[in-house]
């Protein structure tokens, strides 16, 4: 990770798990963060369409330009319903860093992939470290290890093992 996304998360801790993970997703300038940010329409690496900070659903208007301030709500509104898709499944009590690392991981991944993931059983087993070393294992799309993402995975991994007990 660099100093400044490291600095910039740091600064998110006191917010707590939401603000960590847009903090990862966005970065210190805002735009080069975990996700990029790309203001017009486009497909992803699998073919789904997306805009933002990573914002894929049916409400995306092809052609349209969106402003920072849309993207950003797009994000807030997207890590909010991740928490509260994942939330109710995490059956130990885990760190804050940890909660917003994983919160990144399942804004990435969805939140059903979470849901079915050995990640979240060594959490529920009390192994954290165990499901933070799990996040390595997320690193391919369409059957294809992407560079993007072995990083993605290791800040994230970082940053899930700060609080460890």
């Amino acid at each position: 990770m660099s100093p400044t996304l490291r600095k910039t998360v740091l600064a998110a801790v006191g917010g707590g798990a939401l603000a960590i993970a847009s903090a990862l997703i966005t970065g210190p300038m805002g735009n080069d963060g975990l996700e990029g940010v790309r203001y017009s329409p486009y497909q992803d690496v699998v073919g789904v369409w997306t805009v933002c900070y990573g914002h894929a659903g049916k409400d995306i208007m092809l052609g349209k330009t969106y402003t920072e301030a849309e993207c950003r709500a797009l994000l807030n509104k997207d890590l909010n319903t991740v928490a509260w898709q994942i939330n109710p499944y995490i059956k130990k009590p885990i760190p804050e860093t940890m909660r917003g690392a994983l919160y990144s991981f399942a804004y990435n991944v969805g939140a059903g992939n979470f849901q079915t993931s050995t990640l979240l059983r060594k959490i529920n087993h009390g192994d954290q470290k165990g499901a933070c070393d799990q996040l390595r294992r997320w690193t391919y799309a369409k059957g294809k290890q992407w560079k993007g993402l072995i990083t993605r995975r290791e800040i994230e991994r970082e940053v899930c093992l700060w609080e460890q007990r």
